[in-house]
């Protein structure tokens, strides 16, 4: 269904910033303990931490996880992000569509 696949994004970004969550409150972490900590499998906890890596929100070192200068301004705008993404589902509720 057309609708899955934002489904799926959108519970795959919430993975990526419960991972971010973790890092930021126990810099340095590694995979083990995300996983352990989270609850999430450690395959995709490796995923979100590449994906997080790519965007510069972290960087990878010796003893795991850590932030980077970009987290902060990251996290200063994700609310405002959030908003945006719930405008834009709540504007799909005027598309009226005869049934």
């Amino acid at each position: 269904m057309v609708t899955e696949k934002v489904k799926r994004e959108l519970e795959m970004l919430k993975r990526h910033l419960i991972i971010l969550k973790y890092v930021v409150e126990n810099e340095p972490i590694g995979i083990l303990k995300l996983a352990e900590e989270t609850g999430i499998p450690s395959h995709k906890v490796r995923y979100s931490l590449r994906v997080l890596e790519q965007e510069g929100l972290i960087a990878a070192s010796a003893p795991g996880a850590v932030t980077t200068e970009q987290t902060g301004t990251f996290l200063r705008d994700l609310d405002q992000a959030i908003d945006r993404l719930q405008e834009m589902a709540r504007g799909l509720k005027d598309i009226k569509i005869e049934r």
